[in-house]
């Protein structure tokens, strides 16, 4: 019974770490568990960097009104939404859409 209770155990064990990770081995979901703590971290920064990005943003927007300009510089956005196409391709004119989105009127 003993080595019942073990084989099943380790079974059940298996299984629920290859159900979360899709892998079909220990190993292939020991590795993509590591890498998901590591997209964990990278998210962590990314979304960091974007909330100083708005901070910084905001600090522009409020020079640029109290200057008696307009809240948002076309001219600029449109460099920014070119920079990060040249970088990601497509979709990251859809990030920097959202990024730009999040940095807009936050004064």
């Amino acid at each position: 019974m003993t080595a019942n209770t073990v084989t099943t155990h380790t079974v059940t064990t298996h299984t629920a770490t290859t159900e979360k990770t899709g892998a079909r081995t220990d190993e292939a979901a020991a590795l993509i568990g590591d890498a998901r703590g590591r997209i964990d971290a990278l998210d962590d920064r990314i979304i960091g960097l974007i909330q100083e990005r708005m901070a910084v943003s905001a600090v522009i927007q409020e020079a640029r009104i109290s200057s008696g300009g307009r809240r948002v510089n076309l001219n600029r956005e449109m460099e920014v939404l070119g920079h990060y196409r040249d970088a990601l391709g497509k979709p990251g004119t859809a990030l920097a859409m959202t990024m730009l989105e999040l940095c807009r009127g936050r004064i």
